[in-house]
């Protein structure tokens, strides 16, 4: 069973490399890493150059139309049977890859998996993103309130097929992915957390959201998801 995984990169020279170093020791020698710069005249090829003399590892460049349309990209360059999406902050705990393919071996088509909060050093919260986001399986249930977090979702090449090509006004990436996959087969959640889940100001995503916005994003997923064949 190959692994994709996916980083989609915008000066991540920060910390990419130590989510690198996590990373790749624990992919088997047919194993691929894809690594989407939608920022190439930043801070990323930097820091990752030093990993590029192996063969598993790819640097491209980014369709440069935000975050969703890179995982989207990353998405249809994989070649893998499970694709593991990743952001360029955190760290992957060891055994990471082995406990959520034994997941996918068990029939999912889709795993989501806790992660320890910390701060920009690592430090713990004392938080989990379960418990913050009070996950649990569920269409209605992720429309209200999303759990579906990129960084701890890996999917199957059935499940990411599926929800190709994202939707317009596609509000979260992860979001729909998860959708999909709960219509197409089987979602695992597994509690053990398996990431240190960074949160630091450079982040990519977060931050405050008007209720206006809120509405409008949910009335957009739950059309798309209706209109999902």
């Amino acid at each position: 069973m190959k692994v994709s995984v996916l980083i989609a990169a915008y000066n991540g020279g920060a910390y990419i490399k130590e989510q690198l170093l996590s990373v790749v020791s624990q992919l088997g020698a047919d194993d691929e890493i894809i690594i989407s710069d939608d920022k190439p005249d930043g801070d990323t090829y930097a820091a990752i150059e030093p990993f590029l003399n192996d063969p598993r590892i790819r640097y491209i460049h980014g369709p440069a139309k935000g975050v969703d349309a890179n995982k989207e990209f990353l998405l249809r360059e994989c070649t893998g049977d499970v694709a593991f999406l990743c952001d360029q902050d955190d760290v992957w705990l060891d055994g990471k890859v082995k406990r959520v393919l034994s997941a996918v071996e068990g029939g999912a088509c889709c795993v989501l998996h806790n992660a320890y909060i910390t701060d920009e050093n690592l430090n713990k919260s004392g938080k989990t993103l379960f418990e913050d986001r009070g996950a649990k399986p569920g269409i209605l249930h992720n429309i209200i309130r999303n759990c579906y977090t990129g960084a701890c979702m890996a999917l199957t090449r059935q499940a990411f097929t599926a929800a190709l090509p994202f939707p317009d006004s596609l509000p979260m990436h992860d979001q729909w992915l998860g959708l999909v996959s709960e219509k197409v087969g089987k979602v695992e959640f597994i509690d053990e957390p398996l990431l240190l889940y960074r949160r630091n100001p450079g982040s990519m995503t977060g931050g405050k959201t008007s209720l206006a916005q809120k509405i409008k994003w949910r009335i957009n997923i739950v059309r798309s998801i209706c209109a999902f064949r």
